[in-house]
């Protein structure tokens, strides 16, 4: 096989959970109440991730499927043996954030939690898999977001950097990656999800996502300054919710439209790797007659402490128009988008675009000509166990013409790109809607969307395929 029909001799190939969707165990081990602990299944779920419905009037038989998840908590031995097995060379997890400081507040971590993480980091090192770690995923202490209100609050940045402290000083020499925040631009769609914001009656909406914004990304560059003090050797990436939006037609007013919506993608990857917000930023803030609350220092802060790399998640392009009467529009989508008629959908409505992808990884390596990395992608849809077995070939045929999409941009574009880390490559709940029929990964977990199941694990036949493309390099993909 050709070596050109090879990755580069260091690509980390691997895959992605998240605590909030995998780990469970809420009240295990000294674990304070996190905010996915009160995000609900079911009716209520999108109100409350969007911060319009309270979560204390929820109903008393609310399904918390966080709360359990698939229960890495106690099967995290098996869990990673099964990574040993497909041989990967990077596992992303993200701490849960109240497993450390149950409150927020504490002076002292949790040290049972603590070595909870240890214990997985050790396993991972001993067996040649690098962590990627994720500080804060769509998970922080409930306290205080019920105490501050969240990031409105620039205390929880010291309460945030407090947690950053604890693991850059445990993980120094054993962990090289990092990422501050999980789709750090999700806030402005999911806001309590995102950031823990619940809104208030009759506030301005748009500036308290902006303030709170504003903390997120200082907060930010003021841990990507604190690692590097701890450990000059670490890397920092920021993480956005990626996909580009390509105009309905090729009317101007939609070509301008998508352009847009792009910009409100990129803004706080900008800031992250740019140093400064954009001026496209400031024009809007100023037209809806926002000003944003900083303190001296914040632009020199952001200025000064820039990240390493560009992290993203990408599942799918998306469509747009400045007629709001053009199109149908595709349902099951957080970020909203019409219907591309050039393309297939998932079951949820997330439209199959591989060649977006590379399309993706251009427009975000040509504006930051920095290191880039796919930390999540993947097939959310519905699995068939029988017999034991799950085959999957759907699945393999999006991830095969994604990865070929990948190389291309690598030998064709020029694109530098670190490595790949397969969404949910464990099955576990979704974040967007709640349900575990909503699958993704090489292994099966027998949990079902009402918390039923034995939880016994089951390799699919992706499994097998996705070792053989790690054991070579993907040079497999073009058999």
């Amino acid at each position: 096989m050709s070596t050109k029909k090879c990755f580069p001799n260091n690509f980390l190939w691997g895959g992605a959970t998240a605590a909030n969707q995998y780990e469970g165990g809420y009240n295990k081990g000294g674990k304070g109440k996190a905010l996915v602990d009160v995000i609900p299944a079911g009716e209520n779920r999108r109100e409350v991730m969007e911060g319009k419905f309270h979560y204390r009037d929820l109903p008393n038989d609310c399904l918390y499927p966080g709360r359990e998840a698939v229960d890495f908590y106690h099967h995290w031995e098996e869990d990673i043996d099964y990574m040993i097995e497909m041989g990967f060379k990077v596992y992303r997890f993200s701490i849960s954030w109240s497993r450390i400081f149950p409150t927020g507040e504490e002076e002292t971590p949790n040290q049972e939690g603590l070595d909870f993480y240890k214990q997985i980091v050790r396993k991972l090192v001993d067996n040649g898999i690098e962590p990627l770690i994720t500080i804060c995923h769509f998970d922080m202490p409930l306290h205080l977001i019920e105490k501050y209100g969240s990031w409105r609050d620039r205390k929880v940045i010291d309460a945030y950097l407090r947690y950053c402290r604890v693991l850059f000083e445990t993980f120094k020499g054993k962990v090289r990656y990092w990422i501050t925040f999980n789709e750090i631009n999700m806030l402005l769609h999911m806001p309590f999800m995102g950031a823990g914001i619940m809104f208030r009656p009759d506030e301005d909406q748009e500036k308290v996502k902006y303030q709170v914004a504003h903390h997120e990304l200082i907060a930010s560059a003021l841990a990507t300054k604190l690692a590097k003090e701890i450990d000059s050797d670490y890397q920092i990436g920021c993480m956005l919710a990626a996909g580009q939006f390509y105009p309905y037609s090729s009317d101007p007013r939609d070509v301008f439209d998508a352009l847009e919506k792009n910009r409100a993608t990129f803004f706080f990857s900008d800031v992250q790797v740019r140093g400064h917000y954009p001026d496209y930023t400031k024009q809007k803030l100023d037209n809806l007659g926002i000003t944003i609350d900083m303190l001296p220092g914040d632009e020199e802060l952001l200025q000064e402490n820039t990240v390493d790399f560009i992290s993203f998640s990408y599942y799918a392009s998306r469509l747009t128009s400045a007629d709001p009467e053009a199109g149908e529009k595709t349902a099951g989508n957080v970020i909203p988008t019409l219907r591309n008629p050039h393309l297939e959908i998932s079951p949820w409505g997330w439209q199959i675009d591989p060649l977006g992808l590379r399309i993706t990884l251009n427009a975000l390596y040509e504006r930051y000509e920095k290191p880039l990395f796919i930390v999540e992608n993947g097939l959310g849809t519905k699995d068939e166990l029988v017999d034991g077995k799950v085959n999957d070939d759907y699945r393999i045929d999006y991830l095969q013409k994604h990865m070929l999409a990948m190389h291309d941009a690598i030998t064709k574009d020029g694109v530098r790109l670190i490595g790949y880390t397969s969404w949910g490559c464990v099955d576990l709940v979704s974040a967007s809607t709640g349900q575990m029929s909503k699958r993704y990964g090489y292994i099966y977990v027998d949990k079902n969307d009402d918390g039923s199941g034995t939880l016994k694990r089951y390799r699919k036949k992706s499994f097998d395929w996705y070792s053989r493309v790690i054991a070579t390099n993907g040079a497999s993909l073009f058999e």
